[in-house]
């Protein structure tokens, strides 16, 4: 197959998984259909086709941890991320990208593939034959949307309507916005429509043309280079690729796209995408489903036990429960929103992040003290650092602690334990060959994570 480069869109966040996705954590960097995150396993789908130097994954700065961390576990290593200085929406996203390709020695004439960092597609097979369709669309300078094969009349998705069969393949007729239920039946129906799912191929110089015509503005900056792009993002205008491009270029193919994809937009989708027991059940984690069928369990670390229960949602994590009938999981939003209000930290912040260095998790959080086991992986090291409001004491659990506080360097093994002044500088490092576990007792007025003045950078991020 021809060489392809791909840019994975991976800066969006939100809540519609909540309590499992945060604002800290959404829902690309989940695992939610099986052993990888959504992320990981869009990345092992595209290594056999665009290899170690064809992906760029373009996402904000603020998940440059989890980007590196998640795509070095699947073999993905090295100048992946394409800094995006903030949302603006797909279409600059994909400037900002392009840019990014073309100064390191894509062509006019190089295919591009863009796809959303947190879908499923199940048949991998599949999608490569929809691949090669689309290449043969680029040969007649088409631009190309893979469209998905609708199988139920979803009004959450936009459709594409299908105009002349060009073998494999199709002109696009019309790009429809989200319908009611009445015209998806009959979208469906009629087999003339297919579901958007946003994954599209172009080769590099089509789509530049495209942003001069139809986005200027942004072609404009594209002409400086990915550091003109960077310098003035954040003053282009917030449009989607669809309406800002597809929608108005005049040759736009479709490929039909019948792979078991979803977008595991809800958690509704994920008990249809989910492997059911005799039950019905769809059940992860430690489980006793007891005389229970028709539900969706969604576990952390504790036993959850349903007794005579069914078709329900039970999501549970280590600060949050969500329990709802299934088939109403839309309603999440209100419940999100609810807490937004109350300025709950439940909506943005994660019980569990990873860092470069390793992770951590949340074991506590009351007035004036947070509770974390912190695992730092050999070799790495937190940044340089003091904090305004907190103390934070550590007690090393497994393996070697390397401490500098002040102008002292001293080491900490299991069962020892050190402590931290306000104001006073530290670092945290893993000289040793096995990971680093210690429980970190924060105390304060205020235990943000935005209370941390950083001095050294020179480690792998900060906690």
């Amino acid at each position: 197959m021809t060489e392809i480069k791909a840019l994975i869109l991976a800066g969006g966040g939100g809540t519609r998984l909540w309590p499992l996705s945060r604002e800290e954590v959404p829902k690309q960097f989940l695992k939610l259909a099986g052993d990888y995150s959504l992320l990981q396993t869009t990345i092992k789908r595209l290594l056999p086709l665009c290899g170690q130097e064809g992906i760029k994954i373009v996402a904000g700065e603020r998940w440059d941890s989890q980007i590196a961390y998640q795509a070095s576990d699947v073999g993905l290593k090295g100048n992946i991320h394409v800094l995006e200085p903030e949302g603006r929406n797909t279409a600059p996203a994909i400037a900002l990208g392009l840019a990014h390709l073309m100064e390191k020695g894509a062509t006019r004439e190089t295919p591009v593939l863009v796809c959303p960092s947190d879908h499923i597609i199940q048949n991998e097979k599949a999608f490569h034959d929809a691949l090669k369709l689309g290449l043969l669309a680029l040969e007649e300078g088409k631009l190309v949307t893979f469209g998905i094969v609708p199988d139920a009349p979803e009004t959450g998705f936009g459709y594409i309507k299908k105009g002349e069969d060009r073998g494999g393949w199709n002109d696009v007729s019309q790009f429809v916005e989200k319908p009611d239920l009445k015209k998806a039946k009959e979208y469906v129906q009629s087999g003339q429509y297919l579901w958007n799912g946003g994954i599209f191929l172009f080769r590099a110089g089509d789509m530049i043309d495209s942003f001069k015509e139809h986005l200027p503005e942004i072609a404009k900056l594209m002409e400086g280079g990915e550091m003109a792009m960077v310098e003035g993002f954040k003053d282009l205008p917030s449009v989607s690729i669809d309406y800002g491009i597809m929608e108005k270029a005049p040759s736009v193919a479709v490929v039909p796209l019948d792979a078991c994809w979803s977008d595991l937009g809800s958690w509704d989708a994920i008990y249809q995408q989910g492997e059911k027991d005799g039950n019905r059940n769809v059940l992860k984690g430690d489980v006793l489903a007891d005389r229970s069928e028709g539900c969706l369990v969604q576990g952390d670390r504790r036993l959850i036990a349903l007794s005579g229960v069914s078709d329900l949602l039970v999501v549970d994590t280590a600060d949050a429960l969500y329990i709802a009938p299934r088939g109403t999981s839309q309603s999440v939003k209100d419940v999100v929103s609810t807490l937004k209000e109350r300025s709950r930290p439940e909506v943005t912040q994660a019980p569990e992040s990873a860092r470069r260095w390793g992770d951590y998790r949340i074991l506590h959080e009351g007035d004036g003290i947070k509770v974390k086991r912190i695992t730092v992986h050999p070799g790495k090291a937190l940044s340089l650092q003091y904090h305004h409001h907190r103390t934070e004491h550590w007690i090393v659990v497994k393996g070697t602690a390397q401490v500098e506080r002040d102008e002292e360097t001293f080491y900490l093994h299991e069962g020892e334990s050190t402590f931290i002044q306000k104001n006073q500088l530290h670092r945290l490092i893993n000289p040793g060959k096995i990971p680093l576990e210690i429980i970190e007792v924060q105390n304060g007025p205020y235990l943000g994570e935005d209370d941390i003045v950083r001095i050294d950078m020179n480690c792998e991020d900060a906690k």
